[in-house]
């Protein structure tokens, strides 16, 4: 479903000259499999996964999303994916009822379906009770769950999480969490980036650890700590990019 070849992405810097945010970044995710990306802050995954959703254009090679080659048909690779990030981006006078279907007018969705679709995804997400409240007036948790709602309204068969728990608290993380486990049951092809090592264990079939805008190490959370030797996830990110 997603095939990363290769994928480059430069930026000029006044003073650091050019600046390689992705360098060479190779890898590969089925339908029903979440892959994490792991790393620090800066280390590329924000600019990778904005390649995959056709945000940023490649300085070099290329990425194959469930057929399309992001570089030749972005508007068809746009109608595959469904990207959340931590940056809920609502508009704030809009219901969170309104800003769904605001969304699902941009995704050329009949009025009949952004109903039906609504209506299934808040029951999934308990968000009945704020439906018709305005999106300023709603807590970071309620935010992210419009926010999910208004990425996967269209039903798209990849879905692309950017770090999406950072600043929530404890239930509303849950929240997301299950919700790609959700995804991933569904048989959608999962594309997950995270530093917090804790969630890479409890969701990722397979994850790769980037730095420096490389790949580093790729395989399962197991294959992870037996090749390091290390007991946890942490511990094991921590020497693989010491090294």
């Amino acid at each position: 479903m997603i095939e990363a070849r290769e994928l480059c992405k430069n930026f000029k810097d006044r003073k650091r000259g050019v600046v390689k945010a992705v360098d060479h970044v190779s890898f590969n995710c089925k339908a029903g499999e979440v892959y994490g990306l792991l790393g620090p802050n800066g280390a590329g995954k924000t600019t990778t996964l904005r390649i995959l959703s056709t945000a940023l254009k490649p300085t070099s090679g290329t990425a194959i999303i469930n057929g399309t080659d992001v570089t030749v048909d972005s508007q068809k690779v746009r109608s595959q994916i469904g990207f959340l990030s931590g940056n809920t981006g609502l508009y704030g006078r809009l219901t969170a009822r309104e800003m769904v279907a605001y969304f699902g007018n941009l995704y050329g969705m009949e009025k009949q379906a952004i109903r039906r679709r609504t209506d299934e995804l808040f029951d999934l997400l308990d968000m009945r009770n704020f439906a018709d409240s305005r999106n300023e007036k709603l807590s970071s948790g309620m935010k992210q769950k419009v926010s999910i709602v208004r990425s996967v309204l269209h039903d798209p068969p990849v879905m692309v999480f950017d770090e999406p728990t950072s600043g929530l608290d404890v239930m509303s993380s849950r929240t997301i969490v299950d919700f790609i486990k959700h995804c991933r049951d569904s048989g959608k092809c999962v594309i997950f980036s995270t530093h917090i090592m804790s969630e890479a264990m409890r969701l990722c079939d397979r994850v790769a650890i980037i730095h420096n805008g490389r790949i580093y190490r790729e395989g399962t959370v197991n294959d992870l700590l037996q090749a390091t030797g290390q007991n946890n996830l942490e511990d094991a990110f921590i020497k693989i990019v010491g090294e």
